[in-house]
């Protein structure tokens, strides 16, 4: 490793942190400089500074003080563990940036063909924002971009122009009292589970995390037509669709 030894101050400065927090990091007994001056001043050496690389890598992940304290005093301590695991949490963000982006990018798209955009579109961009995260893992949602991508914007379209048209037929079949197993049903309901297996490609984490979103927040669920009594017929139709003939 490089020499160099810094004082307080001088590392500070570099680091962007306050000579306030390695003072207490010195305090606690976490990140005590190694070297000294001749006149007695306190000097950081390279390897003080790799260690306040690792400290504040854990402390992005979460890690307490005092954890990051047995982290590091472990025989079994590896500098290179904790890069990966930052570098796998900075990769997370980066996909939830992407996915950031596309939802201010399909906002922008909204912006240009009408104005104004009335606060429910917002709200609604917002919720959907905010919505993925939250029943999704970021595994689930990197799976879900990389479908988006292999489908292409015009496909998704087609889906999305789709999906009103099969839910009113649905709703038609069910206010008209057709058996859930009648041959209508079955041909709508197979393509309702087309539609769901061509967003979630068959993945049945993704599929869960989809139908608890829909059942946690009624309201979703209610402006895209999907009110309990239609999902309730649906999920006979399905069920049917699985009975051995």
């Amino acid at each position: 490793m490089q020499h160099t030894e810094l004082k307080v101050g001088e590392l500070a400065r570099r680091t962007g942190l306050s000579i306030r927090a390695l003072h207490h990091y010195d305090e606690i007994g976490l990140l005590k400089p190694s070297a000294h001056t001749a006149s007695g001043h306190r000097l950081y050496t390279a390897a003080d500074i790799a260690r306040l690389s690792h400290i504040l890598s854990l402390k992005q992940l979460g890690f307490s003080l005092e954890e990051i304290a047995e982290t590091l005093g472990r025989a079994d301590f590896s500098a290179l563990r904790v890069v990966e695991l930052r570098l796998q949490r900075a990769r997370e963000q980066l996909a939830e940036q992407r996915q950031l982006c596309d939802r201010l990018d399909s906002l922008a798209r909204q912006l240009r063909a009408a104005e104004p955009v009335s606060a429910d579109d917002f709200l609604q961009t917002i919720e959907a924002m905010t919505m993925f995260e939250k029943y999704y893992t970021p595994e689930q949602l990197k799976e879900l971009e990389a479908r988006r991508d292999a489908m292409g914007e015009d496909a998704i379209k087609q889906v999305e122009a789709e999906w009103p048209r099969l839910i009113a037929s649905m709703r038609e079949q069910m206010e008209q009292g057709a058996d859930p197993a009648s041959e209508p049903v079955r041909v709508l309901a197979t393509r309702w589970r087309e539609l769901v297996r061509a967003f979630t490609g068959g993945n049945p984490g993704i599929e869960k995390s989809l139908q608890t979103m829909h059942q946690q927040e009624p309201q979703v669920a209610q402006r895209q037509g999907r009110d309990p009594k239609l999902m309730e017929y649906v999920g006979r139709a399905m069920a049917c669709l699985d009975a051995p003939k």
